[in-house]
This record gives C-alpha cells, structure tokens and sequence, in this order.
C-alpha cells in the first residue's frame, strides 16, 4: 500500500520557523513532523511515500538523504515552480497511486493517535470512494454529513459560507483531521492548477459516495502554530 505525506505549504502560521524552514522539518521532541508522519505510516505497514515539496525543498530532500528516508521508499512529488495545494497536489501524483485498490493521503502537520489500520479496513469493506477521518471538535470549518456518516456538504462558521451537495433533513458537522483513505476513482477529479482537495470532495459527494470516519476521542494536534508544538510536546512524548 502507498500514501502521500501533503507537505509542500508554505506554514505561515509556524513563522518566524518557516521564514528558514519548510513546516515538515519542525521538531516535536527532537524529532521532525516528517519523521513522526512517515514512522506513523510505519505502523501500519505503509512504506511506500510520496512526499510534495515547494517551501524550502532542499531541506526536505537532504533530510530524508541523511536518514536513510526513514526507513521507507520516498519518492519526491517537486512543486518547487508552484505550490498546488492539497488538492492539485494530489492530481501532479496522480500517477503512483493509480494501480492501487487504495491509498493514504496526509497532512504532515497532523499528529494523532488514530488506528489506521482499522480505517483502512472500514474504507475497503465499504463502497465509498474516500473515507475521512473526521472529529467533533471546534474549527472555523466543518464538513457536513448526513446520519449515515455520507458527505453532503461543507461551511464555513466565520463567513457563514455553506456548500451543500445532498439535500438531507438535518446535517452533522465534523471537523476533518487532514487524513484520507482514497480510491483510485478519486484521482478523475475534473480540476487544473491550485486547488483544494475539499473541493474535489465536494463535487464527488454529490454523485459518489464519501464516507466520515469518526475518531473523537482520539488524540489529534494540527501542529500549525507554535503554540501548538509546545502541546504536541507534551501529547506525543
């Protein structure tokens, strides 16, 4: 099995560290997020990993260079012309994940306890093209989904932007933890350029199925700030 580690962003919330560092390379106990997110997909047995690069490439590369990668087989997805986001990201890499039955795609700034094994089971054995590790915690953002746990839509709590894509009776709203099971279908996504992968969800829900995986309880960190990585210090000791 393969998955792809999101870490070409630029971390504006992490600076001043990113004015001279890519995000992957900040450290929670010594260690880096790129090392935690790559021993986590360990540990489920996934070594094969597509790592996006942009913010400070060099590092990145040279890191894995001087560890061996960690101990798994990356491969380099380069944005050093232009940062893709997640989405657009994703669709460049396109081409290693379209053989597999299914694959993992991550943020590298996400730190949780979540089984990801059982995760990967769930989507296999279900009809969904995605699955999405999703929690009832606060954000400004949430996804919406209907008592089956299928996406039906989005908003947006600041701005008050809604995206609803399957009309329902009542919406429940989850915050999404920056983890994804996908299928091979995904990858069909009628999108150029830079954009997010919450959109290429969003027109897939209205004609697929996208399921929620609910982890609440399980420990999660969006290490973005630097507030954040003094907590994670303490949670992933």
């Amino acid at each position: 099995m393969k998955a792809m580690l999101f870490a070409a962003g630029l971390g504006t919330r992490l600076k001043p560290f990113t004015d001279t560092h890519p995000k992957a390379l900040a450290e929670v106990n010594g260690v880096t997020l790129l090392e935690h997110s790559i021993k986590y997909l360990q540990k489920s047995g996934i070594k094969d990993v597509v790592v996006n690069v942009h913010h400070f490439a060099d590092q990145i590369e040279d890191k894995l260079q001087q560890h061996n990668s960690f101990g798994s087989n990356i491969t380099i997805s380069d944005e050093r012309g232009e940062v893709l986001e997640t989405g657009g990201g994703l669709k460049k890499a396109a081409q290693y994940f379209k053989d597999e039955d299914c694959f993992v795609v991550m943020n590298v700034d996400v730190l949780t306890d979540l089984n990801l094994a059982n995760m990967i089971e769930e989507h296999k054995s279900s009809d969904a093209i995605a699955t999405l590790a999703v929690m009832q915690r606060e954000s400004s953002r949430y996804l919406l989904f209907n008592n089956e746990m299928t996406l039906s839509g989005w908003q947006n709590n600041k701005t008050g932007e809604k995206k609803i894509t399957r009309e329902i009776d009542s919406y429940n709203s989850f915050a999404f933890s920056g983890v994804q099971v996908l299928s091979p279908e995904i990858l069909n996504m009628p999108f150029d350029g830079k954009f997010s992968i919450i959109d290429v969800y969003l027109h897939f829900s209205k004609t697929h199925i996208l399921k929620g995986y609910d982890h609440t309880g399980d420990v999660f960190l969006d290490v973005g700030k630097p507030e954040s990585l003094k907590k994670a210090s303490e949670l992933f000791s």
